[in-house]
């Protein structure tokens, strides 16, 4: 006689078979700073990878503020941004057919004034929104 298997079972067993650990979806807390004398004061490597993705600005999944990692990959060592520490506009920079000196609105479906990352946004295609 076949046992019926619920959906969280197979869930269970999906995320063992793919990897997918429970500490993936939570940003580091205060508990897992790894605290080594060389990292306490370090400065935030961009871009870094965390889970699956590659970010070029501090993050901030389910925390209260932004943080980076000080590793090209996490690792465990990160800290809270401080404004010095996030991503600068790259000026000027080159948008379709044009040249942008400072943050634009264009392109943006709501209107919000952004700025790419790297001089040639249209090859790299990274960009941050503009805090001002």
């Amino acid at each position: 006689m076949a046992q019926h298997v619920g959906p969280l079972v197979w869930i269970c067993l999906l995320c063992g078979v793919l990897g997918i650990l429970e500490e993936d979806y939570y940003p580091p807390t205060i508990d897992s700073i790894i605290r080594q004398p060389e990292a306490e004061d370090g400065e935030c490597v961009f871009p870094f990878r965390y889970r699956s993705g590659l970010f070029y600005d501090c993050v901030r999944f389910n925390a209260k503020h932004h943080w980076c990692s000080l590793n090209e990959t996490f690792q465990g060592y990160w800290k809270y941004c401080a404004l010095s520490d996030h991503a600068q506009c790259a000026f000027p920079f080159w948008f379709r057919r044009m040249i942008y000196w400072d943050c634009t609105e264009d392109g943006e479906v709501y209107g919000r004034k952004w700025c790419s990352l790297t001089p040639n946004y249209n090859k790299d295609k990274i960009w941050k929104y503009c805090e001002w």
